[in-house]
């Protein structure tokens, strides 16, 4: 029905405007004529004058007040605002990979006992499996010897220099001393340096002891963070060599959250702005966090760019590969106009929202220049400022009837 009444509009608003062709064309007749007896000069300049007009009066539609009605044109003032400072996109969580960590022994070894179970926390350096390694066990006991023979060689050349200084030992006893001491001492640091190769701490090393209860063989696999144990893939008896990292322990006190931004968000979107994550399946709850990395390239297939936010998990609610919704806030709020996104046409290749002219029913196009959108919303960056009027509702009838007009006024002329 409504069609019906907007087809019927623009063949009344047609043959109002081929009428008025015809007496414009007259009148431009008569005046050009009368102009050409007083001034030519003048002649060019009224011609162009007259054109200006032709070609508003040609860009305006006019509607009488029941027709307005039928075909629900709203008008109203733009108001302002900001769809950029917060804007909304999907989002996906995932662990904190730098909070993730990977364990697994330094030098082949069989797992005596496991300690800490999946979902189990853990300490920094909490150990999580007792392990038993030949090799290790081999690396101690060289260890042990070595620091024997540095003590014996330290307490013959302090020896022989004490004798040195009474002139009982002869220079040469006292630099052959010298020598096997620091060759000892030497060889100890190298021994020493091969246990921190294997994982061993300072302190594991210095508190290495023969005949202890403890075989030299065994060692702990500890955490390197605290965390939660999220991985586990060993069993007693289980030998696991040093390429493996069998048991994975993650922090999840903050989560990393990928928000898929779209290209017309780039201008707005920068690290460190606050981000409000709510996710579907823990309704009623928001997860606050602050970005910290926007790429520099769009994926090729969604055509979508990848923003990266660490968002607080104090709880542990969230976990990963939850889908939810990121509220990014830009802080860039420019205060423009703002209006329905279905009050934006395009026509000729140009963005335009209707405006009332000067005389009532008047409605004519302006071309403007959109921001962001924002739940149904668009910035309007130029064009048109905050408390102008403007159509909200009906502007795609208003563009059906300019543009049959156009296309009756080139077939008049």
């Amino acid at each position: 029905m409504k069609n019906l009444t907007v087809l019927s509009i623009i063949g009344l608003l047609l043959g109002s405007f081929l009428t008025g062709c015809g007496s414009d064309s007259d009148s431009q007749t008569n005046t050009q004529t009368e102009q050409h007896q007083q001034e030519s000069q003048h002649s060019e300049e009224s011609e162009q004058q007259h054109t200006e007009e032709s070609g508003q009066q040609a860009r305006e539609v006019h509607l009488t007040e029941q027709q307005e009605d039928n075909l629900g044109i709203k008008v109203e003032t733009l108001s302002e605002g900001s769809a950029s400072s917060t804007i909304s996109r999907p989002a996906s969580v995932g662990y904190d990979l730098d909070q993730i960590a990977k364990v697994g022994p330094r030098i082949e070894a069989k797992v005596v006992k496991v300690i800490k179970d999946l979902g189990d926390r853990v300490k920094k350096d909490e150990p999580i499996a007792l392990m038993s390694s030949v090799g290790l066990g081999k690396a101690k006991a060289e260890y042990i010897r070595l620091r024997a023979r540095l003590k014996a060689e330290q307490a013959r050349y302090e020896r022989e220099q004490t004798l040195y200084d009474q002139d009982i030992s002869s220079q040469a006893e006292l630099l052959d001393a010298e020598a096997n001491y620091q060759e000892a001492k030497a060889e100890l640091n190298s021994a020493a340096e091969a246990l921190r190769l294997y994982g061993m701490t300072q302190n594991d090393i210095k508190n290495i002891e023969a005949g202890s209860d403890q075989p030299l063989s065994h060692f702990y696999l500890t955490s390197p963070l605290d965390g939660v144990i999220q991985e586990r893939d060993i069993s007693p008896g289980q030998t696991i060599s040093p390429n493996e990292t069998p048991i994975h322990v993650a922090n999840l006190s903050n989560m990393w959250v990928m928000i898929d931004a779209y290209e017309q968000d780039i201008r707005y979107l920068d690290k460190g702005q606050g981000v409000r994550l709510s996710v579907r399946s823990i309704p009623g709850e928001t997860f606050e966090g602050k970005t910290d990395w926007v790429s520099y390239s769009l994926e090729k297939q969604t055509r979508t760019m990848p923003v990266r936010a660490i968002v607080a998990n104090p709880d542990r609610k969230l976990r990963a590969g939850m889908f939810g919704t990121a509220r990014i806030s830009t802080g860039k709020e420019r205060n423009v106009a703002m209006i329905p996104i279905d009050a934006v046409q395009t026509i000729e290749g140009k963005q335009v929202v209707f405006i009332p002219g000067k005389e009532d029913g008047s409605y004519r196009p302006v071309e403007v220049m959109l921001g962001s959108e924002n739940e149904g919303y668009v910035e309007i960056a130029s064009g048109l400022k905050p408390g102008q009027q403007a159509v909200i509702a009906g502007a795609f009838d208003l563009k059906s009837a300019l543009t049959a007009q156009g296309r009756s006024a080139s077939h008049g002329h």
